[in-house]
């Protein structure tokens, strides 16, 4: 633990005071980055990875179910305000009527159109009762699924956390060296020509 409190005594701050509140808003939008440093925090003792869980699923059953509702009531008006919506729209709209019942349990995983699905399977005519059960199915494997892999990956990170400025030493000596390679390997092609 000691060694993210010698760096980011700050941000160690910040995060006990406010991790909760950003895993919950963070679960409400792509929020997978929130969940990984929520991850790391909760492998150092900062968080607890059992609200972690249980705060990511409320966040994400919270916001699909609210997005499903909008989306059923307002969603083709809300695609035809929003033009810039209309290409991610039409590629979950092919999605969900090839893989109906695929598609809402893997909505969440799918970069890009993880915000706007919900309002798509809501303007499509999907039951609520339909969405609801495959959508908790789905909260659950992505809130246990994302916050264990977070915490694990910490866990193989953290323990070899004093390589990290080796590891960095020997990238920028690589790269400084492959540049000045590549460099007068393009000087001595110049000359040639």
């Amino acid at each position: 633990m000691e060694h993210l409190t010698e760096i980011f005594g700050w941000l160690v701050d910040f995060v006990k005071d406010w991790g909760y509140v950003a895993v919950f808003l963070g679960s409400m939008i792509e929020g997978e980055s929130v969940i990984f440093i929520a991850g790391f925090f909760a492998h150092e003792g900062y968080l607890s990875l059992p609200k972690i869980i249980i705060i990511a699923f409320t966040g994400t059953l919270i916001a699909d179910q609210a997005l499903y509702h909008l989306g059923k009531y307002y969603g083709n008006q809300i695609i035809d305000r929003f033009p810039s919506f209309r290409p991610r729209a039409d590629r979950a709209f092919i999605l969900l009527r090839r893989y109906q019942n695929i598609f809402i349990l893997s909505f969440r995983f799918i970069w890009g159109i993880r915000i706007i699905s919900p309002i798509i399977i809501g303007s499509s005519g999907v039951s609520a009762l339909r969405f609801t059960f495959l959508n908790l199915i789905a909260a659950v494997i992505w809130s246990v699924g994302s916050c264990t892999a977070a915490y694990f990956f910490a866990h193989l990170i953290m323990d070899k956390f004093h390589l990290i400025p080796k590891i960095l030493l020997g990238v920028l000596v690589f790269g400084g060296g492959a540049w000045y390679l590549a460099s007068k390997w393009r000087k001595r092609s110049e000359r040639k020509h």
